[in-house]
């Protein structure tokens, strides 16, 4: 097939040999299958960020840390220099990901580096050495359908004992192969700390896996995993042994504004009844 003009570079360099099919096309990049001397690889090719249709992609982007005080004031002002460095932040976010998630044991596709926008990694294959259907291609049983949503409940616990949120995570961005599941797709990984909408993408990303898994198996529509970790994570208490049950309790009692108003009205008058008496001490007649 005709080369790409943003993978010759990498052919040049001879971290590639090969070209062989193109594998898919997304909203922010390009991805194909390549050869690597003796190992067939997949090669992702970032798109530029006006070709992206990566939808409100300023939410992702927030509480992200740029080190370099110069990259962050071009990145501030928009200027071409700015632009590229955002393009490098948005690039290196997901191989910064894909090797913090692999540290902790979450199955992701093993990176081999990313050069000039091209992140080459592992092409994750199903038990006839053919490319890894995504989780939406995938049906099951019942009985599979709980193990795996398990299995991703774990994984994205995981993910969120080290303060990562994927952002994007659903059917779409799930391979599958003799193993179990494997998630891709990090570019927009969230910071969950420093994002102010970390949580809501957390919850959605959730209730997406959940959502699919539900098809097989509806019991695992009634639970309640989102709220259950993000309660835990806020306290300081999710770690990665924690034990999941699916199970929450919100706290429904209405707040009693009639007392909370007479508590306040109460602290008030006390107050003025001790300034009272200080005045009477200063000022005896």
């Amino acid at each position: 097939m005709k080369i790409p003009k943003r993978i010759k570079p990498l052919i040049e360099d001879g971290l590639i040999d090969e070209v062989l099919s193109r594998l898919m096309s997304g909203k922010e990049a390009d991805v194909f299958v390549v050869r690597c001397g003796q190992n067939i690889r997949c090669a992702k090719v970032y798109k530029e960020a006006r070709k992206r249709s990566f939808k409100q992609a300023v939410h992702y982007t927030e509480g992200r840390k740029v080190r370099n005080s110069r990259r962050a004031r071009a990145m501030e002002r928009g200027s071409k220099y700015g632009r590229q460095q955002q393009e490098e932040v948005w690039q290196n976010a997901e191989v910064d990901a894909l090797y913090r998630l692999a540290a902790t044991e979450v199955r992701v596709p093993e990176t081999y580096g990313c050069v000039d926008g091209v992140l080459i990694m592992e092409l994750i294959v199903d038990e006839d050495g053919d490319v890894a259907p995504r989780l939406s291609d995938v049906t099951m049983s019942e009985e599979q359908a709980i193990e795996d949503h398990e299995l991703m409940m774990h994984y994205v616990k995981l993910m969120l004992c080290i303060g990562m949120v994927h952002g994007d995570l659903s059917e779409f961005n799930v391979l599958v192969d003799a193993d179990g599941p494997v998630i891709i797709d990090l570019p927009q990984a969230v910071d969950a700390a420093a994002n102010n909408h970390a949580e809501s993408m957390f919850a959605r990303d959730v209730g997406n896996i959940t959502a699919y898994y539900g098809q097989f198996a509806p019991e695992l529509n009634a639970s309640r995993y989102a709220k259950e970790m993000w309660a835990l994570y806020e306290d300081g208490k999710l770690l990665p042994e924690t034990e999941l049950t699916g199970n929450f309790d919100e706290d429904t009692k209405s707040a009693d504004v009639d007392a909370v108003l007479a508590d306040i009205n109460a602290v008030i008058a006390e107050e003025e009844e001790r300034i009272a008496r200080l005045q009477e001490l200063n000022d005896p007649e």
